[in-house]
């Protein structure tokens, strides 16, 4: 059965390259009926389990499409080349690939397709190139930001401000997060706002940086509904905590099910806050071992109370 594809593949180049052969009778090439067993051999070749020389069809199919200026369907070509290298786990190669694919899609006229695209490369890549990644994610999220698609935008723009956390880069994520929340406000996804103040906080308290995480809860008072809502509460326990080195306090709202429930990744961010200084858990006075431990600080405490004399 695998010789029959291949041999069935192998005609199909041959009708391919007569196509694009030229005489005194034929001026010019026949790029699309070239294009088109190009095509069917590479589906040969993939039917055969001969990826690399399916591969290798594909991108004599798109170039032929693209002599042809038939950009759309070179970009589909240049796309299933890159799905054979990622058959054979050549990842980075196959990323190339949807990238050139990409570009010729946006130039088509068709950036919706060009955005989904650069998402498919991401999402390949991801496991083995965080970097890479967070640049494609990053690329499709500006495609649909200029068709004004803020939700699809946004979407993307989250995948790579999860990256980005992931990585420890929380500059970066930083600047990702608020670009993200200003989209779903503009789009009036309040409750998703909410929980990207949530991310930023979190975020901003890892870059030691109080102020900017305050800034962020305060900037969210004006969204309809967050004032009063479970996020903007625990977000002020948890800011409170946090200044007032309480870590029960702070560990009681990143242990909560509001936060325990978020992307993983900021779920994590949570668990791994520490407060400033080694913050010291405060005593409960329930317990006679810690009000022991109570007296004596009080004891240490009032050691000069009433003054010196």
């Amino acid at each position: 059965m695998a010789a029959q594809k291949i041999n069935e593949a192998h005609e199909h180049i041959a009708k391919a390259e007569k196509h694009l052969k030229t005489s005194f009778m034929k001026w010019k090439p026949d790029y699309d009926s070239a294009a088109s067993e190009y095509a069917k051999a590479a589906v040969a070749f993939k039917n055969a389990k001969q990826l690399e020389l399916a591969k290798d069809a594909y991108l004599k199919e798109a170039e032929a499409h693209t002599e042809n200026r038939a950009l759309f369907h070179a970009a589909k070509a240049y796309e299933q080349a890159g799905m054979m290298l990622k058959d054979m786990q050549r990842m980075p190669e196959a990323v190339q690939y949807i990238e050139k694919a990409s570009m010729m899609y946006v130039e088509n006229g068709t950036p919706d397709t060009a955005a989904m695209a650069l998402d498919r490369a991401g999402k390949l890549i991801e496991p083995i190139d965080l970097d890479k990644a967070v640049n494609l994610y990053q690329q499709a999220a500006s495609v649909f930001e200029n068709e004004d698609r803020l939700r699809q935008a946004a979407e993307l723009l989250g995948k790579a401000s999860r990256l980005l956390v992931r990585q420890q880069r929380f500059d970066e994520a930083a600047v990702s997060l608020q670009k993200e929340k200003n989209m779903y406000k503009e789009i009036e996804n309040y409750p998703t706002c909410f929980k990207k103040t949530i991310a930023q906080v979190l975020v901003q308290l890892h870059r030691n940086d109080f102020v900017a995480a305050d800034k962020c809860v305060r900037e969210s008072y004006s969204i309809p509904g967050f004032s009063g809502s479970e996020d903007c509460v625990a977000m002020e326990q948890l800011l409170q905590g946090y200044d007032e080195q309480d870590e029960d306090q702070v560990y009681q709202v990143c242990n909560s099910p509001l936060i325990k429930y978020m992307d993983n990744d900021y779920a994590k961010l949570a668990l791994s806050l520490k407060v400033p200084g080694g913050g010291k858990k405060k005593k409960s006075p329930t317990s006679p071992q810690d009000a022991a431990g109570g007296a004596q600080a009080v004891d240490e405490d009032d050691e000069y109370e009433g003054g010196l004399c």
